[in-house]
C-alpha cells in the first residue's frame, strides 16, 4: 500500500506562522499524509513522499462492525478503503469535501464526537459512525461583518462606497486549489472553531440589523461544499428577516448541480454569484490548481451550466451575477470575450463582474493589471454586446457605462 507523508524543505519556509495558527497538523507525532499543511502553505514549503510498503493493520468499530484498516492514515481514508466514497459532487451525503479541514463536510462521529475524518488520524480502538444526521452540521466562519463593496451579485446601483450593502460571513474551505487564492487565510482555515448554521445565522442578522445593509452574504473559500450546512444557514437566515432582503450566495459553482440550485431557492436564497472564471479548460487548470484535465472539464462546465440554470428557471426570482477573472498571465483577453459572448448569448444584461487577479498566496511573482487594463477588458466585454459590466480595480471598482465608483486617476 502507498503512504504518503509531508516533509518540509526549510529552504523555503519563511516562517510566517501559518502553521501555527491558521492551517495547524492534527497529527503532529507521525504524518498520516492528510496534506492539509501541503495545500495551506503559503510559500510551497511542504513537499509530499510517497512511500510503498507493509501497513500495519489496526482493529475500529465503523456503524457497529468491527474491521481492520491501515494504521497511520487519516479516518477519510481508513473508511474509504472499506468503500466509504467521498467526493461525488451530487451526493448529498458525505459530499465534497475541502480536504483540508475547514468545511467539516467530511465530518463523522468518533468515540461519540464529531469530528472532520480529513484530518484526523485513525488510532486503535476508534468507534466511528458515519450517520451525522442527529447533530448540527458544522463549518468554520469568519465575520460577520459590513461590506461595501459586496460580491458578484451584488446589484451594481446599490454599491456607493458611503453605505454598507451587505453582512457577509466568509467560510472556509475549498475544493479548487488556486495558486493566487485572494482569501487564502480564510480557505485553508482549520483551527477556528466551528459555527452550527443557526449560530451563523444569528451573527450575520444581528450585523445586517447593526448596520441596515440591504443583504447577507456568505462567500468564502467555497461555501456549497457543506451542502447541509449551507441550505440550513439560509432557511434560519429567511427565518429571522423581512422578506425583500437579500440572502446572496457566492460560488464558483463547481457542484450547483440543478436540484442544488432548487433546494437553495427553496430555502431563501435570491441572489446567486457564480464564477466559472475563463472559457477554457487549459486555462481553468492554470487559474486553479486543478490538474485532472477530466476533473477540471466537469468544473468549469458544471459552472457554465448553473448560470444557465439559474438563469433559465429563476429569472425575476433570483438576481443572478457572473464572476471572470482577469491577469494577462492567466487569461488572454480574447478568451475573456470568448467567455463574454457565452454570457451574452443567455443575456446580455446579465451583471458580470471581472476581478483583477491580484499578487498572492503561491503566486506573488505575477502583477496586478492596471486600472487601464481593467477598463480595457470592460471595453472588450461591451463590445460582444454586454450590458453590465464591473470590472474590479486597485482603485476601485468601475460599473456599466461611464459609472466610476471609487475610481481615482492612476
Amino acid at each position: 500500500m502507498k503512504i504518503k507523508r509531508v516533509e518540509v524543505d526549510y529552504s523555503r519556509c519563511a516562517r510566517c506562522g501559518f502553521c501555527t495558527y491558521v492551517n495547524t497538523c492534527h497529527s503532529p507525532v507521525s504524518c498520516c499524509g492528510c496534506l492539509s499543511c501541503f495545500w495551506a502553505c503559503p510559500y510551497s514549503a511542504r513537499y509530499v513522499v510517497e512511500e510503498e510498503g507493509r501497513v500495519e493493520l489496526v482493529d475500529i468499530s465503523v456503524n457497529g462492525v468491527r474491521t481492520r484498516v491501515p494504521n497511520g492514515v487519516t479516518v477519510a481514508r481508513a473508511l474509504e478503503y472499506l468503500g466509504y466514497a467521498f467526493g461525488e459532487p451530487s451526493s448529498k451525503k458525505p459530499g465534497l469535501t475541502c480536504k483540508t479541514g475547514g468545511c467539516w463536510s467530511c465530518a463523522v462521529i468518533i468515540n461519540g464526537v464529531i469530528e472532520r475524518s480529513c484530518v484526523t488520524p485513525v488510532r486503535s480502538g476508534m468507534r466511528i459512525e458515519t450517520d451525522v444526521e442527529r447533530f448540527d452540521p458544522l463549518r468554520i466562519v469568519h465575520g460577520p461583518e459590513p461590506h461595501a463593496v459586496g460580491g458578484k451579485a451584488t446589484p451594481w446601483w446599490e454599491v456607493d462606497y458611503v453605505n454598507y450593502v451587505e453582512a457577509a460571513i466568509w467560510v472556509a474551505g475549498c475544493n479548487l486549489r488556486c495558486p493566487q487564492c485572494q482569501n487564502y487565510y480564510v480557505t485553508y482555515d482549520n483551527t477556528t472553531t466551528p459555527l452550527d448554521p443557526t449560530k451563523a445565522a444569528k451573527l450575520a442578522v444581528e450585523c445586517h440589523r447593526a448596520y441596515s445593509t440591504k443583504g447577507i452574504a456568505v462567500s468564502g473559500g467555497e461555501p456549497t461544499i457543506n451542502r447541509r450546512w449551507l441550505v440550513e444557514f439560509f432557511k434560519e437566515v429567511s427565518k429571522r428577516v423581512k422578506p425583500g432582503v437579500r440572502k446572496h450566495l457566492d460560488s464558483n459553482g463547481t457542484v450547483l448541480t440543478y436540484d442544488y440550485v432548487d433546494e437553495l431557492v427553496e430555502a431563501g436564497c435570491n441572489n446567486i454569484g457564480i464564477e466559472p472564471k475563463c472559457a477554457r479548460v487549459e486555462t481553468y487548470m492554470k487559474i486553479t490548481g486543478v490538474s485532472d484535465e477530466r476533473l477540471a472539464s466537469q468544473y468549469l462546465e458544471t459552472s457554465w451550466r448553473s448560470i444557465e440554470y439559474v438563469y433559465e428557471n429563476y429569472a425575476g426570482r433570483v438576481y443572478l451575477g457572473v464572476g471572470l477573472v482577469y491577469n494577462p498571465d492567466l487569461v488572454s483577453i480574447e478568451e475573456i470575450c470568448e467567455a463574454g459572448e457565452r454570457i451574452a448569448s443567455i443575456d446580455s444584461r446579465i451583471q458580470v463582474t471581472v476581478l483583477d487577479y491580484f499578487p498572492a498566496f503561491r503566486r506573488r511573482e505575477i502583477k496586478r493589471p492596471t486600472a487601464s487594463e481593467m477598463l480595457s477588458v470592460k471595453r472588450a466585454l461591451e463590445s460582444v454586446g454586454l450590458k453590465t459590466v464591473i470590472v474590479q480595480t486597485r482603485y476601485g471598482h468601475v460599473g456599466p457605462g461611464e459609472r466610476n465608483v471609487g475610481l481615482l486617476k492612476q
